[in-house]
């Protein structure tokens, strides 16, 4: 077994060197070479880049894990995953936007127990590890208290890649919109998350994700006091579809995006 709080610090100082290489990136977007990976999706130089540092970090520390990066695909290995989002937000990343993280999470015989999502343009490290409650920057994190769905700030995305599956995001948002305060689109799914952690967001939810785009963030706002579900209220359907809120407001938007999916 590992020990859970230095794996925790090696996490930590690895991540944010990682960051520091996408801010080397960031300097240089106009530089930056931008490869397609899938109708309308592609990946930079910088993502590759940072990846790959994990990637060797991580086995140099820990040869006998498996890891599961979002450029690389899986590896073989023990009871031990790593799961690698090397930019997630590229897009706003190749933009000049600061809505973009770094995602890494470790789980171990298919849960997840230490995770952390750094926004290098913010300067915002947010951890959580099983256990123990979430982290931004050292400081202890809760969800919102906002018990009026009324009076909610919900995130989403709307991910082109997957524009022609049948599950769209639009029925549920144009379901959602007249029953909450505001909608707000990072770009982010990662970011979305820690921010339901911190109170920022009371919810989110997405469809179509996959493990590495929110392992980590799914944790970490669990740890803060979130419900993480699927949209009718267990897990057996992660990652296709994600409804993360504060345990007052879940139900009902939970009760909204399943009568949704009811009858659309």
């Amino acid at each position: 077994m590992i020990s859970l709080p230095e794996t925790q610090h090696f996490l930590r100082d690895m991540i944010l060197e990682a960051g520091q290489i996408t801010l080397y990136y960031r300097g240089r977007l106009n530089e930056l070479k931008i490869h397609p990976k899938a109708h309308r999706d592609f990946v930079t130089e910088a993502d590759i880049a940072v990846e790959r540092f994990l990637i060797e970090k991580i086995r140099q520390r820990f040869p006998a894990h498996a890891i599961f990066g979002e450029e690389s695909g899986q590896t073989a290995g023990n009871e031990y995953r790593w799961a690698i989002d090397p930019i997630d937000g590229t897009t706003s990343f190749v933009h000049g936007q600061p809505f973009y993280s770094i995602s890494v999470a470790l789980e171990y015989k298919n849960s997840v127990i230490l995770g952390a999502v750094y926004l290098p343009a913010m300067n915002e490290l947010f951890e959580a590890m099983e256990g123990q409650p979430a982290t931004l920057n050292g400081t202890v994190i809760h969800v919102s208290k906002q018990n009026d769905p009324g009076e909610c700030v919900l995130a989403t995305g709307f991910a082109c890649l997957r524009q022609e599956r049948a599950s769209r995001n639009l029925k549920y948002l144009s379901q959602l919109l007249p029953h909450i305060r505001d909608i707000r689109r990072c770009g982010s799914a990662a970011m979305d998350l820690c921010y339901v952690a911190c109170g920022r967001f009371d919810g989110f939810w997405e469809l179509n994700l996959n493990l590495y785009d929110i392992a980590a963030g799914a944790f970490i706002a669990h740890q803060a006091g979130a419900i993480v579900s699927d949209f009718s209220g267990t897990q057996k359907e992660l990652p296709g579809e994600l409804l993360c809120a504060n345990p007052v407001i879940h139900p009902a938007l939970k009760m909204l995006l399943l009568e949704t999916k009811r009858t659309a």
